[in-house]
């Protein structure tokens, strides 16, 4: 064993800068360059900018709370009874308090109706709804907004929980820019210490989200708001009918946003904490679902906004090429780097290979802790996630891109994403007549 590490430290003391990069040209371009160069000029810039922009933002916390807009929060899903006094109790703690709670019961099997209407009969939340036959996500959600008096809608899970002032921090943006229509909240991972499944979401979410979603809002190219906890202006949403058939409505709601010309944004100040799965199966069904919804509906349902017509436009094009790019396009692309490895199968590519996953062990723990100068909100003592870092390259390689590859695979070819149980067969065969 020592003799074989002797030969890799020897065979990569050995490689010039030039042979290095010709060797570990996909580490050096889509790794280094991009988390060790790009990502901290634009981070900085935010930073700076956020600093230059306080009075801004502390005049549009003063209009906020002088205006008072109502606000309609909209809490659709199924079996999730046993949620809902938790998260009427977080409501009731915000920093901003004109809000309503609508709570959208669709065909639960559980004790939700019971349980739904006692709350709304003690005050605890101020509607409730319930779908005697389950429609889907998508449908309880649109069935909210019929009722929802607000001037601005907020949508939740109902399995989460909230700071004191996540929703005031979720409603400033709207009063910094009025062509902003749609704001995305900082989703943290609650159950951070259950499993290694959970410790390593916990990694993805603090960069992908906490710090991804930064950059991409900052270059204006944000490409979904989460629908674990996002904002939006009620007319907006009016404008687009609300909800389309999902999985991955929240990203297609974003796109539908961006195809009028509205502006989304994402704010890191308003902290939402959610469950995550918690073991590799439970993980594996929920990635499956999100992965097939991007070709369903990035290159299927919205794929004129790749085209030059009335949808085109430069950001929202730049947004679905670095989408497609980051997550499809490299996918692919990995696999060009790694196969003809396998095929010269030898010392050397043993060598090659086992570099790699320590570059990569490296920059993952590297970026975790130069990010964090940049995460607005961290619960997680640092050190005790550092030796899960070491294992992110292994889950990003070999878990999530294994997934998404079958996923993208399946909904190309079969469209697999309308046989998906999350919605009722007849709602997604619907979907599926109408081709959205």
């Amino acid at each position: 064993m020592f003799s074989f590490f002797d030969s890799i430290f020897n065979y990569f003391y050995s490689l010039s800068l030039d042979k290095f990069i010709r060797v570990f040209w996909y580490f050096v371009v889509f790794e280094l360059i991009r988390y060790f160069f790009f990502y901290p000029i634009i981070l900085s810039v935010w930073g700076i900018k956020l600093w230059l922009e306080r009075g801004k933002r502390r005049m549009a916390r003063s209009a906020l709370f002088s205006d008072s807009p109502l606000v309609s929060i909209l809490v659709p899903g199924k079996n999730e009874g046993d949620n809902f006094y938790k998260l009427a109790i977080s409501l009731q703690n915000q920093t901003y308090k004109n809000f309503e709670i609508i709570v959208i019961d669709d065909g639960s099997t559980d004790n939700s109706k019971k349980i739904g209407k006692s709350l709304e009969a003690a005050g605890y939340i101020h509607s409730f709804y319930s779908n005697d036959v389950r429609g889907g996500k998508a449908s309880a959600a649109n069935l909210g907004l019929r009722f929802a008096k607000g001037k601005f809608i907020v949508h939740l899970d109902a399995d989460c929980s909230y700071d004191s002032d996540a929703l005031e921090e979720i409603l400033i943006p709207f009063y910094l820019d009025e062509r902003i229509a749609g704001v995305g909240g900082n989703v943290l991972v609650r159950n951070h210490k259950e499993s290694l499944a959970t410790a390593l979401q916990t990694i993805e979410y603090a960069n992908s989200i906490s710090i991804g979603r930064i950059i991409t809002s900052e270059l204006g190219i944000l490409r979904i708001i989460s629908g674990a906890f996002g904002a939006f202006r009620k007319e907006a949403i009016q404008r687009i009918h609300g909800w389309d058939i999902g999985p991955g409505l929240d990203g297609d709601i974003s796109v539908k946003l961006r195809k009028l010309n509205y502006k989304i944004v994402f704010t890191p100040f308003s902290v939402c904490k959610t469950t995550v799965p918690n073991t590799f199966e439970k993980l594996l069904k929920q990635r499956m679902r999100w992965d097939k919804s991007l070709v369903r509906f990035r290159l299927r349902k919205h794929r004129d906004v790749l085209i030059p017509g009335p949808n085109f436009n430069v950001p929202n094009f730049i947004s679905f090429a670095e989408n497609i790019f980051s997550n499809i396009i490299l996918d692919i692309h990995w696999l060009v780097y790694f196969i003809p490895l396998l095929i010269r199968f030898d010392q050397t590519v043993l060598f090659i290979i086992t570099i790699n996953m320590i570059l990569y062990s490296l920059a993952a723990v590297t970026k975790f802790i130069l990010f964090r100068v940049f995460r607005t909100r961290s619960d997680i003592p640092l050190f005790q996630k550092l030796p899960f870092v070491f294992l992110v390259p292994f889950y990003n390689t070999f878990f999530l891109r294994i997934v998404r590859t079958i996923a993208y695979s399946r909904e190309w070819i079969l469209k697999a994403s309308y046989d998906d149980n999350w919605n009722p067969r007849k709602t997604s065969q619907h979907a599926k007549a109408l081709k959205i």
